[in-house]
């Protein structure tokens, strides 16, 4: 059986549509998030910076006011330590 990766218990939008990210396990990190934002529900988080920064923790995982969501294995795996 895998491990389960950590989870995020808080998250901070900071410039340039990036998202400092805190875990159960103690770590800090960061993930940009520009990549996604030319996709579905992002677009709305790219064109409304105001929405972006309303970014929040959500059952491990982050999640906009727009229900726009990332799965908390990406998050993990794509994030650099901060």
């Amino acid at each position: 059986m895998t491990p389960r990766k950590p989870r995020i218990i808080a998250v901070t939008p900071e410039a340039g549509y990036t998202l400092r990210l805190e875990y159960n396990n103690g770590e800090t990190r960061r993930y940009d998030v520009k990549p996604l934002l030319a996709f579905g529900p992002f677009r709305e988080l790219r064109d409304n910076p105001a929405l972006f920064n309303r970014v929040r923790p959500w059952l491990g995982t982050v999640q906009w006011p727009n229900e726009a969501d990332i799965c908390p294995d990406a998050l993990y795996e794509e994030s650099v330590a901060a």
